[in-house]
């Protein structure tokens, strides 16, 4: 028997849960860190990394004091964030600046610049990463730092990912060259190839922007998979949380990662973690190239895989900001919501609130709904908007399984799935295929399970996995509903293919709004298609 904690740094708040090896999860606790958002740039999201360590120390005493359990008993703790959330730090791994965020978008242009540099010279790195750079990743989000923040440029002596920066500031890592480096985060975000020497070459950054000299020399480390060592509990940070010094710290990754580890990921299931955002993950023992994906790398989910990452760019966001408009909360817009049919409201939501992160990869789009009458509701419109992150995921499931993917299962993960029936009911539907919800919480599950590893209490990943992942419970698809998808993912497909590429052909598209009605109608009237 051991126990060890397991953390997970989301967008809005920090997980600690307290985990046996044999009882499961004895305990857990939240605290909030704020987000700092501009109204007249909605691009800009950040953090500050005081903020994400106060709460993490809070809920790490809140959590072992839920468990009942004495700190120094702990054996490891491991811990995954939200990424690609990068930030350019000084001597002594001091922040110079607020965390870019996840979802900050203000590297656009950063983005595009990366991606045409990348085609004309040809470099194979950005193929891994589905042949377009993005403004949420780390490169982009670097450059637009180091092209704005003149006065702070020589002061930089590396930057981080903040799971990487939490490992190191936790086991009092102050050597460039003994940090711990992600291989999730630096491979899907960073375009870190192994097969490939690492890191894009200085000549190509270079020919990117000038400012990008030397910057690849200040991004050493340790590059590893999380079944390695990132380091040891410092004395201060063990004092500080409550526990013993000297216990293992695994190598960090991404929040959405880990979490398909503790939806019991294993090769022909795809996990869609569904929160503020999709993040869709599987993993493959081997795979090819696949356009428009977030990433193919060697290890970042399972360290003996290759991991493959897609997903939307808002979801939760989404239905939040449907319910804020209509001055309330989306658990109250949610009431009646499970007694809408496919397609009854006769609109059709392509959800590019916060852009595209799969498969156009353009984050300068923006959320369209056809057809609107006058008496449509903010309901109505909360219910599109489940059916439009249904198709999206549609058409990333399908990119994957053209190119190789096996998907055998589909498992709804995340922290929504378990609380909206409608949304789990309309993606198996859109799918037609059942989609598994874990029976239990799984947030922060991963992150035990990389932390029994490093305790050695577990000798496999899938060991850990039998004996602590929850069972599922299914949602089969309705044949009946799935005839209606079936008819209206097509014009789905041609709109967000059409409306969606800058080169596109102009799309006809005189016949989506007259369907879109013809189908309400036949819906609303109980009548077959």
């Amino acid at each position: 028997m051991a126990i060890v904690a397991g953390v997970d740094f989301g967008t809005l708040s920090v997980r600690v849960s307290i985990v046996d090896s044999r009882r499961g999860r004895l305990g857990s606790a939240t605290a909030e860190y704020p987000l700092f958002r501009k109204k007249e740039d909605p691009d800009h999201a950040t953090q500050r990394h005081e903020d994400h360590m106060r709460a993490f120390a809070e809920a790490m005493r809140q959590a072992l004091e839920v468990a009942g359990v004495d700190g120094r008993a702990l054996e490891a703790i491991a811990l995954d964030t939200t990424g690609s959330s990068v930030v350019p730090v000084g001597e002594g791994l001091e922040p110079l600046d607020e965390y870019y965020l996840w979802c900050d978008h203000r590297a656009k242009k950063e983005a595009a610049l990366i991606t045409e540099v990348a085609h004309r010279e040809k470099l194979p790195h950005i193929e891994w990463c589905g042949g377009v750079y993005s403004s949420e990743w780390g490169f982009s989000k670097l450059l637009h730092w180091l092209r704005n923040n003149p006065d702070k440029r020589d002061r930089m002596v590396t930057a981080l990912e903040h799971c990487d920066m939490v490992a190191a500031v936790l086991c009092g890592i102050r050597d460039l060259a003994q940090l711990p480096r992600s291989v999730c985060a630096a491979g899907h975000k960073w375009m870190w190839n192994e097969s490939l020497g690492g890191l894009p070459p200085e000549e190509f950054l270079v020919k990117v922007d000038p400012l990008l000299a030397g910057v690849r020399a200040k991004l050493i480390g340790r590059y590893g998979t999380s079944d390695q060592i990132a380091g040891r509990l410092c004395e201060a940070w063990a004092e500080r949380l409550g526990l013993r010094p000297g216990i293992p710290v695994p190598i960090g990754a991404f929040d959405a990662h880990w979490d398909a580890i503790g939806a019991g990921i294993r090769e022909g299931d795809v996990v869609n973690v569904v929160g503020t955002s999709t993040c869709i993950m599987a993993i493959a023992h081997e795979v090819g190239l696949i356009p428009g994906v977030c990433g193919i790398v060697k290890g970042s989910i399972h360290p003996h895989y290759y991991g493959i990452e897609a997903g939307l760019s808002a979801t939760g966001d989404i239905f939040d900001a449907v319910a804020r408009r209509a001055g309330t909360t989306v658990a109250n817009l949610s009431q009646g919501l499970e007694r809408y049919r496919a397609g009854q409201t006769g609109l059709l939501r392509l959800t590019w609130d916060n852009g595209d992160r799969t498969v156009l990869v353009n984050a300068e789009l923006g959320g369209v709904t056809l057809g609107w009458n006058l008496t449509h509701s903010a309901q109505d419109e909360l219910f599109a908007a489940i059916e439009g992150t249904a198709f999206h995921t549609r058409v990333i499931l399908e990119r994957m399984a053209e190119h190789g993917v096996p998907i055998r299962r589909v498992i709804n993960g995340g922290g929504i799935p378990p609380k909206n029936e409608t949304l789990n009911r309309v993606y198996a539907n859109v799918f037609n295929k059942p989609v598994l919800v874990p029976e239990s919480e799984v947030t922060s599950l991963g992150s035990a399970i990389f932390a029994f590893l490093a305790a050695g209490t577990f000798k496999t990943i899938e060991e850990a996995q039998d004996a602590l992942c929850p069972k599922y419970r299914t949602v089969a698809p309705d044949p009946a509903e799935n005839a209606v998808y079936e008819r209206l993912y097509p014009l789905y497909r041609k709109l967000y293919f059409g409306l969606g590429r800058p080169s596109a052909e102009p799309v006809p598209a005189g016949d989506v709004l007259p369907v879109l009605r013809e189908v309400a109608e036949r819906v609303r009237q109980g009548a077959g298609l």
